[in-house]
């Protein structure tokens, strides 16, 4: 059932049609958000989760977004503000994570995992401050491998995510005088479709002897979204289960 207090708002998030993304718009829909959400890959995932946000009583508006092109991400923006109005939350969890060691890192993957996971990151919030409201949110997708990654192979990914986390300090500096808060939420090992693979070895190793459940990200998405989280802002919020202490 939706939530009173929150309906009228809306929400944006940046990639959205699977795993972590996907939990964090049922849970804005479930919270009385609307939800336009973008995806790049799967129409099929997308369109289920558009019927599974209006089976919840919700409004979702899935956009076809490349974040990697400028253009792109500027008509996400603009789509979900001419569907659902001024925005008042934005989500950006848009990222991609390719192993290598040092030595096996192609240019082609470098340039990459940086267009999506910094560049099409600042984008993403750059397209969307015009549209947000006075007071509005700004959440990033970081990664728990900022505070260590404990095996080679995963140097360009932990540099991305922590350009992410320094990033969203200095963004929040740029938006406070609007009131919007920036913060970052970054994962531990999660069950998802990346992870599929490795989970027994992740579960392992985990002080919990498990992973992260995507609602479980998304709860604290959903916490710095509340008007008591409106002083929180430059924040980076570790949710690993102690994997990284």
């Amino acid at each position: 059932m939706n939530n009173l207090t929150n309906q009228g708002r809306t929400a944006l998030v940046y990639g959205g049609s699977r795993g972590i993304g996907a939990a964090i718009v049922k849970r804005l829909a479930e919270d009385g958000y609307d939800v336009a959400f973008t995806y790049v890959s799967r129409p099929d995932a997308a369109g289920a989760l558009v019927d599974e946000v209006a089976a919840l009583g919700g409004n979702a508006l899935a956009i076809l977004a490349d974040s990697t092109d400028a253009s792109s991400i500027e008509h996400a923006a603009t789509a979900a503000h001419a569907r659902f109005g001024a925005i008042d939350a934005v989500v950006v969890n848009a990222g991609i994570y390719k192993a290598g060691q040092v030595g096996e890192v192609s240019i082609s993957d470098l340039d990459q995992m940086l267009a999506v996971n910094v560049r099409g990151v600042f984008l993403s919030i750059q397209a969307s401050v015009p549209l947000l409201k006075d007071g509005g949110r700004v959440v990033t997708i970081g990664s728990n491998v900022v505070n260590g990654v404990g095996s080679p192979g995963s140097s360009v990914y932990q540099l991305t995510k922590a350009a992410v986390a320094a990033m969203v300090k200095g963004l929040a500096l740029d938006l406070a005088p609007r009131r919007i808060t920036v913060n970052n939420v970054q994962p531990g090992p999660t069950k998802t479709d990346i992870t599929s693979g490795f989970l027994e070895y992740l579960i392992e190793r985990s002080p919990q002897k498990r992973v992260a459940d995507p609602s479980e990200i998304a709860g604290a998405v959903a916490y710095f979204l509340r008007d008591d989280a409106a002083y929180v802002t430059g924040a980076s919020l570790t949710i690993d289960g102690g994997f990284t202490l």
